[in-house]
């Protein structure tokens, strides 16, 4: 099993479009892509003020706040009320969404996958946990607040918003460094909150 170490300090931020907040890539699969052709991807968000969310056709998306006082997106003309951190919401990405902070900024964590390529999982983890995933699957791990320590190959100290890829099969991309190879099973042991995303290959070329 490969492990990656992405570390949130080598993370570009890019502005949104719209001016209302910044997004730092995480990671995203298959090696290589971009915005237009990634069969998953996951990032943070800070959101600075009220505004539209960009459209992603044909991609799923999971939304989840990690930080700040919540927010309420209306997708569709339907709103959805998400004061509390720490509950994903999915919702298509070709949808007209838009965002309302309730009071003041917030972070969220984006997952986003391609039916057909690839789907997604998102767990909240607080207490010690093992991670093994099998062939076609990724498991990345992201501390949103405290440290998290991963045991396995080397013990490693993730701070707040770092984060490990684990790879049964050496795919998928992040900015990063430290990539190893170890046993089938990692440990991850948080102090605070972490998020373990897993990322399944539906068709050749989903990681």
């Amino acid at each position: 099993m490969a492990v990656r170490v992405l570390r949130a300090g080598e993370r570009a931020a890019t502005p949104w479009k719209n001016g209302g907040g910044v997004t730092r890539e995480v990671a995203a699969g298959p090696p290589g892509a971009g915005l237009e052709d990634f069969a998953w991807r996951v990032s943070l968000a800070e959101i600075a003020r009220d505004g539209a969310f960009s459209a992603f056709a044909g991609v799923e998306r999971t939304i989840t706040v990690v930080d700040g006082p919540g927010m309420v997106l209306t997708v569709d003309g339907t709103p959805h009320a998400m004061p509390e951190p720490y509950a994903p919401f999915s919702f298509p990405g070709d949808a007209v969404t838009d965002c309302r902070l309730l009071d003041g900024p917030v972070v969220d964590l984006n997952v986003m996958t391609r039916p057909g390529l690839a789907t997604a999982q998102i767990r909240v983890v607080r207490d010690r946990c093992a991670v093994r995933p099998p062939h076609g699957t990724l498991a990345l791990v992201i501390a949103l607040t405290g440290t998290v320590v991963v045991e396995q190959p080397t013990p490693v100290t993730l701070h707040r918003y770092d984060a490990v890829l684990f790879s049964g099969t050496g795919t998928g991309t992040g900015t990063g460094t430290g990539t190893g190879t170890g046993t089938d099973t990692g440990t991850v042991r948080p102090d605070g909150v972490a998020a373990l995303v897993t990322i399944t290959a539906v068709s050749d070329g989903g990681l």
